[in-house]
């Protein structure tokens, strides 16, 4: 799980991708599986009403729970279901990418997703730092801000300045509006046809983003009660003062079968509604919005 990156994946996504894509779909694509299905995961109070899942990991990323959202073809069915409706290219392949986005960079954490969600159960992880959740917020952002995590962070962070053009004017009065005219040229007139202020709110999840790398990292290592025995673990897999959660295979033999089996029934299922229902709707949708460059 990514405290940061979901938010600065989509800049770098827009920067990089030539094709016409609407950001703001890139970023409810990289937002949505945590959007539905986080608030059990660390629980919450109101009076006598509590809401929190018996086990975060399993519920957030597993079977029987909602780790489908954290799944390829939960991505398709969505983007599916958008250029149904829509009819709205940029928006259907805004979201693909978004959540598909989501999918494979919450694979670094110990717990991983179901890529091959359904014909597979198998988690896929890099388990570069330990999942953590369980623990409530506060004790989730003090293990992954004194792991390999907050190295995780920084690297989007730096992708994103490394490609700071792409917060640039040019960039949203030239790309960004015209891939998606409708949302932006609402939002300018209900601002007083300011663009610059329309501008602030594409700019706000980078600053959203950064804020949160700062602030929880302060948090975790200056503030918190316990920094003292939570210390700074940037090895594989850290901290390790936390008990990782993770769901691996029973052996290899089963994780390369689940692989084969999962990646070719995947392939073909996309491959099928591609031929069946998506060519068709892709063509109804018409040319998608073209940037003037």
């Amino acid at each position: 799980m990514s405290w940061a990156a979901h938010e600065l994946e989509a800049y770098v996504l827009q920067k990089h991708l030539r094709t016409p894509v609407s950001f703001l779909a890139i970023l409810v694509g990289s937002l949505g599986p945590d959007m539905l299905t986080k608030l059990p995961v660390y629980g919450l109070s109101i009076g006598s009403f509590s809401l929190k899942a018996s086990d975060p990991a399993l519920y957030h990323r597993g079977w029987p729970g909602v780790g489908p959202t954290h799944s390829l073809l939960f991505g398709v069915l969505v983007a599916g279901a958008v250029l149904a409706l829509t009819r709205n290219r940029a928006w259907s392949a805004g979201l693909l990418v978004g959540l598909w986005a989501h999918v494979l960079t919450d694979t670094f954490d110990s717990v991983g997703t179901m890529l091959f969600f359904p014909f597979t159960t198998q988690h896929y992880s890099v388990g570069l730092w330990a999942y953590a959740a369980g623990e409530g917020r506060y004790g989730d952002a003090a293990a992954y801000y004194s792991s390999p995590g907050l190295l995780w962070d920084l690297f989007w962070l730096a992708m994103v300045l490394r490609s700071l053009p792409v917060l640039g004017r040019r960039e949203f009065t030239e790309v960004v509006v015209p891939r998606d005219p409708r949302p932006w040229g609402w939002l300018t007139r209900h601002l007083g046809g300011r663009e610059v202020v329309a501008l602030a709110v594409y700019r706000a999840y980078f600053v959203y983003g950064a804020c949160r790398i700062v602030g929880w990292f302060a948090w975790a290592r200056f503030l918190n009660p316990r920094r003292g025995d939570q210390v700074v673990d940037f090895t594989w897999g850290g901290p390790h003062w936390v008990e990782p959660v993770s769901f691996p295979a029973a052996s290899v033999a089963q994780f390369l079968s689940s692989t084969a089996w999962g990646l070719a029934l995947t392939a073909a299922t996309v491959a099928l509604a591609w031929a069946t229902v998506g060519r068709t709707l892709w063509r109804r949708a018409g040319p998608p919005v073209v940037a003037a460059v």
